[in-house]
């Protein structure tokens, strides 16, 4: 299965790829928008391209928490480390799965696999003093109190309860990159640093250790497109397109936008902090350090996109 000579993409799934909307996280429904999303990734392989598919994994470290409260009584609660590894292991079956099957049903010779991927991130990282990734579901003040005693730190959230908060650090380094690298050339499509990957860092003895902490899955997936030189980093959120001025009547979407011009529209307060703007700071971590080309859609829209009719481009100039 060597296809050295295919474009390579690191393409970053977002929650809606995932879960739609609030009313259907049931895991049927989880499993019906993986097998959507499938099928757009499948075309975009179909048209020649190596995937290594990166996503997001929030609601479901919010459902795990959710169990943990629920069940402390009975069985011991898991931490934040091996949660992120639950879910790169869960999620990671869903898309291999739904993946394969769409090889099957367009007579693709690919096969998808995981990675489960620790990111390293420096244990002196300033986000550990400031803690403001929040994680879980919303809490009253009882409960809120009740986990700032056991050492959670916890914010209130715009009046619509209280949550859980923990570090978001940079990531500095993939420890899997290498056997990624080596899989994409070998022409596997992988599924690696789910949610971000797995926040590590190394103690005294140089030993890894995991930490409480949630690394940004489009900050990790940046990394990831740089160490490996993709041809293409392409994020697929929940919009069609990038916009200025969203949301309102002055709304403009953005087609085609050079890094210079997503500087200066950044800098103008355009990109929402925790929904837009680590998006666009990826993209521009990812060209600056000589990536080709970056997009940013939805994922009805992959393949249109990446045949130049609709998406947000992100190009040098």
């Amino acid at each position: 299965m060597n296809d050295r000579q295919k474009p390579v993409a690191v393409v970053a799934i977002g929650g809606n790829s995932l879960i739609k909307d609030k009313e259907h996280t049931a895991v049927r429904y989880q499993w019906e928008a993986v097998r959507e999303t499938a099928t757009h990734i499948a075309e975009m392989i179909a048209q020649g391209w190596t995937v290594i598919v990166t996503h997001g994994n929030g609601p479901q470290v919010g459902f795990i928490l959710r169990r943990n409260e629920l069940a402390a009584h009975e069985v011991h609660t898991t931490p934040l480390d091996l949660i992120v590894a639950d879910t790169q292991g869960s999620i990671g079956y869903m898309l291999q799965q739904a993946l394969d099957n769409e090889f099957a049903r367009r007579g693709l010779y690919r096969r998808a696999f995981t990675i489960v991927t620790q990111v390293l991130v420096d244990r002196d990282d300033p986000a550990f003093q400031n803690p403001t990734k929040p994680i879980g579901g919303f809490l009253t003040k009882e409960e809120a109190e009740r986990f700032a005693a056991e050492g959670w730190p916890v914010v209130e959230d715009a009046g619509r309860g209280w949550r859980r908060v923990v570090a978001s650090p940079q990531p500095k380094a993939i420890l899997e990159e290498n056997a990624i690298r080596a899989a994409a050339e070998e022409g596997w499509i992988v599924i690696a640093v789910g949610g971000g990957g797995i926040p590590v860092v190394r103690n005294e003895k140089g030993e890894l250790r995991g930490v409480p902490a949630v690394i940004d899955k489009d900050r990790a997936s940046s990394l990831l497109a740089r160490s490996i030189k993709a041809d293409l980093f392409l994020i697929s959120t929940g919009v069609e397109k990038v916009a200025l001025h969203f949301n309102t009547p002055q709304q403009r979407d953005l087609d085609r936008v050079t890094v210079s011009e997503l500087r200066r529209y950044m800098a103008e307060g355009h990109f929402a902090p925790g929904s837009m703007l680590p998006k666009i700071e990826a993209v521009i971590e990812y060209m600056e350090a000589g990536g080709k080309h970056a997009i940013i859609t939805n994922p009805p829209n992959i393949v249109r996109a990446l045949n130049g009719e609709t998406g947000t481009h992100i190009v040098h100039g």
